[in-house]
């Protein structure tokens, strides 16, 4: 028999009127959704309006229909390490709650606010119904997709409905064991209910945002996904979303900051229909899957709406507070709209000061590549599931692949070596589920369930910078843990890196550095690029028939073919600056040789054959030389875009393989042409001290330059007569060789007698822990090591300098 129940009921609370004080009565779901519509909207961020049924009131539903105690019955011998234990007690909990009748007040409170939302909205207005438990985003728990979500609920008796299954999907079997792991008591959480205003996304578009990078945790980016129709398709990752990164802190000054975008696959979306479900799931057609789903001035909106959600939670909590965004577009109003918002609680709670090194020993045979999630290494017996009625089959350790997964996953999920799926992007189910467990997952495939066998072992490395990789068999691989707070830090010589991958950036930029000494840009134009430049301007002229289809093919989208080069340049620069500002980033100008240039997509049609590239037509020559001179123009004008309209004027620029000072006046004047103005804006130019015709005329560089980087390979190989491409003498090239450092010192002394910044760039001090100590001892500014040597180097380069001041 129900009981009769007497209490003082706080069944419902529209946003306005709840905070994020209010989580014990309308959980962290709801609770955020009222603070941002009291707060924030004032500030621009538009949250659409409802209502909370609070959690209250689902406690008032078990006490009315006294159904507690059966609950408590059913899981009395609950053992969530048996699937079937697991399942079968969830369904029976479900049902009884399912079977609930509402109390009259109960109904009549959740209808008469329904009605109040119809006069804000129209008559059968369309609600999201979504579920808010009272102990979601904790610090180590974020309880985030636990509990369902109901779209396009319209009229009394469907939301009524809705409401009846939101309360009893706070016991689904991933609910149920996410709680055991978390050790919540079943009965001390709530269940509250969100009844908000359906934004129509299934006419636009909808995503997921986070105010820091989900993957190296670094503080200056928003990250964007966004895809056609509603935002489920994206959270469950059945689709592969477009990306954007925004760096806040020039966001903040007024620049358009988006320095990353990347074009998903989205083929396919979900939209509302009037069948029995709610919702459908159709394609898209192949025109709309090629180009960017939402605008450039749409996703500065939001980044700057992510920043206030931010900064207001940091305010609350008096520390920075990253945060978890959900963003829907209205396909009928086009306006954008804050749908959830929760405090991001995996990458966030990270020890900054320990930096974890996972390092494949050996690679095997590549079964299939994706998008990484982490940086950690896995390896298992391959368990290809495709449907969770089949997750009995899985095995504590296997590698779990499957096309995607949702939330009743997760009690399987928990128990991986790594997971790898053929669908979704870095904010999908598996990528956020992955990182809160700690394991390897590598999403977004295409074809992982194809392309791997079932039951056969696998490596799941995602320790290889933005592509994850799954090789055939067991492989080794090593883990190493730095403090980096207990490190030595030098006093005077400044270390900084060499660097060109712009997808390591986030990660690598958070070692203990000073910036970047050397920014390579070659391997952003021969990994992202992959077209000569001349190519694309010269491309309605182009003879080489292949080449011309294989440029249309990868600048889809692009009628104007020069701006592929700008965008995928500026983007590749402005990652990197964007990473390790406000720091200085030297971006050193394409330095190419000639037969590496014609390795390019339409490059034979621009090069010429030389007996000697590596002396031959390269750096300074090729940019005011009218046969490259239009390229150089896009790559200056890539520079300009970085500076000027990013904001990341801590890129400076640095000219390479200069041989005369009139080369370095050619150049200088060539990039000011282009809006590249030395000392306009702040802009320093550097050269490369390469060529020994640098160092004996230092002081007449000094006049036209900013600065010095020392190449010392280059500075070997012209030293001592060397081709460096030439095995047969490779062993007498030795940056320790008297004459070499002999030159290093009388350009470290010219520049310091005209007060020039002078650094090295080179290999040398990388390889060779005495070279680094010599430099220190020369008095040089700036030491730039390759990533995976700074932590080793900047320890020698403290103890020499301690050494030297003895003396």
């Amino acid at each position: 028999m129900p009981k009769k129940v007497n209490r003082n009921k706080n069944l419902i609370r529209w946003f306005n009127e709840i905070s994020i004080k209010d989580v014990p009565l309308v959980g962290g779901k709801n609770a955020s959704l009222g603070e941002m519509y009291r707060h924030l909207t004032k500030k621009g961020v538009a949250i659409p309006n409802g209502y909370a049924v609070t959690a209250e009131a689902y406690f008032y539903l078990l006490e009315s229909e006294g159904i507690r105690d059966d609950i408590r019955s059913i899981l009395k011998d609950l053992n969530t390490h048996s699937i079937r234990n697991l399942q079968e007690r969830g369904k029976k909990v479900r049902q009884l709650i399912l079977k609930a009748k509402f109390p009259a007040d109960l109904d009549e409170a959740i209808i008469n606010n329904y009605h109040k939302l119809e006069k804000q909205y129209g008559k059968n207005v369309d609600v999201a119904v979504r579920s808010s438990a009272t102990a979601e985003d904790l610090p180590n728990a974020s309880f985030a997709g636990q509990q369902e979500t109901f779209l396009n609920i319209r009229g009394s008796a469907a939301l009524l409905d809705a409401c009846r299954r939101c309360f009893a999907s706070l016991f689904t079997d991933r609910a149920i064991s996410y709680r055991e792991d978390k050790h919540f008591n079943h009965f001390s959480v709530g269940l509250s209910i969100a009844v908000q205003l359906m934004v129509r996304s299934d006419k636009a578009t909808s995503g997921v945002m986070f105010s820091i990078d989900t993957e190296s945790g670094h503080k200056d980016m928003v990250l964007i996904n966004a895809a056609y129709g509603l935002g489920e398709t994206i959270v469950q990752g059945a689709v592969s979303p477009d990306e954007f990164y925004v760096h806040k802190p020039t966001l903040k000054k007024g620049f358009k900051s988006i320095v990353s975008k990347n074009i998903g696959t989205k083929k396919i979306k979900m939209v509302y229909t009037t069948g029995a479900q709610p919702t459908k799931t159709i394609a898209v057609t192949k025109e709309d899957q090629m180009k960017y789903c939402i605008s450039d001035k749409e996703v500065l909106l939001l980044a700057k709406w992510a920043m206030i959600i931010e900064d207001h939670y940091s305010k609350e909590a008096k520390h920075f507070k990253p945060m978890d965004m959900e963003w829907a577009k209205d396909g009928i109003t086009g306006r954008l709209y804050i749908v959830q918002a929760r405090p991001e609680t995996v990458v966030s709670q990270r020890n900054a000061n320990v930096i974890e090194r996972y390092t494949l020993k050996k690679k095997g045979k590549l079964l299939v590549s994706g998008s990484p999630v982490g940086v950690k290494i896995g390896a298992g017996r391959a368990n290809i599931i495709m449907d969770t009625k089949h997750i009995m089959k899985f095995k504590k350790g296997d590698v779990l692949v499957t096309n995607i997964t949702d939330p009743d996953w997760e009690p399987i999920m928990k128990i991986a070596s790594a997971i790898v799926t053929n669908e979704g992007g870095r904010t999908s189910h598996a990528a956020i589920v992955s990182r809160e467990l700690g394991i390897p997952a590598i999403v977004g495939t295409g074809n992982a369930t194809d392309k791997i066998t079932h039951g056969r072992a696998v490596t799941v490395s995602c320790s290889e910078g933005d592509v994850g990789n799954v090789y055939a068999g067991k492989l080794p691989f090593s883990v190493s843990r730095i403090d980096v707070s207990k490190m030595p830090k030098p006093k005077r010589t400044k270390v900084k890196m060499i660097f060109g991958t712009p997808e390591l950036a986030f990660q690598t930029s958070q070692i203990p550095n000073d910036g970047v000494g050397l920014a390579r840009q070659e391997f952003i134009i021969n990994s992202y690029i992959k077209i000569h430049p001349m190519a694309l301007v010269n491309y309605s002229r182009l003879k080489d028939a292949k080449a011309k289809k294989q440029i249309a093919l990868l600048t889809k989208g692009y009628k104007d073919k020069k701006k592929y080069y700008m965008d995928k340049l500026a983007f590749g620069i402005a990652t990197i600056a964007a990473a390790f500002y406000p720091r200085e980033v030297i971006v050193r100008l394409s330095d190419f040789r000639s037969n590496e240039y014609a390795e390019l997509i339409g490059g034979k049609e621009f090069e010429p054959e030389e007996r000697n590239p590596m002396l031959g037509w390269r750096g300074a020559s090729r940019y005011y030389d009218p046969k490259y001179r239009p390229a150089f123009d896009l790559e200056c004008r890539a520079l300009k875009r970085v500076r000027d309209e990013m904001g990341l004027t801590n890129v400076k620029v640095m000219v390479p393989f200069c041989r005369t000072i009139e080369e370095g006046k050619k150049v200088i004047k060539v990039m000011a042409d282009n809006g590249l103005k030395q000392h306009v804006n702040g802009l320093q130019v550097y050269v490369m001290c390469e060529i020994p015709s640098n160092v004996v005329l230092a002081d007449q560089f000094s006049k036209i330059f900013d600065g010095f980087s020392i190449g010392s390979n280059d500075l070997t190989q012209l030293t001592l007569g060397l081709d460096r491409d030439s095995g047969l003498i490779a062993h007498v090239g030795d940056e320790n060789n008297e004459a070499v450092k002999r030159l290093v010192s009388m350009v470290i002394k010219t520049a310091k007698k005209y007060k020039k910044h002078i650094g090295i760039c080179g290999q040398a001090p990388s390889d060779f822990p005495d070279f680094a100590e010599f430099l220190v001892s020369q008095g040089i500014d700036s030491i730039s090591l390759n990533p995976d040597t700074v932590m080793a180097t900047t320890v020698v380069i403290a103890k020499a300098e301690k050494r030297s001041r003895k003396k």
